[in-house]
């Protein structure tokens, strides 16, 4: 469980900064600019998941291993 939670955490965080990236330099990288329904709030979406990257190594952390 503990390797599942590094592994979605760690999708989170590269999701939302190549989000942030696109916001701030219009490169065509991420999938926060694919999803129809989040046009004008990629910078949120993006913050939103960094944030819940950070959330999801933290509960890897207090998890036990294996």
């Amino acid at each position: 469980m503990k390797q599942l939670l590094e592994l979605l955490g760690f999708l989170a965080l590269v999701q939302g900064v190549m989000g942030l990236l696109h916001e701030f330099t219009h490169w065509h990288v991420g999938l926060v600019q694919r999803v129809g329904f989040l046009d004008g709030y990629g910078v949120y979406a993006s913050v939103a998941l960094v944030v819940l990257a950070f959330a999801l190594f933290a509960a890897a952390e207090s998890r036990k291993s294996g």
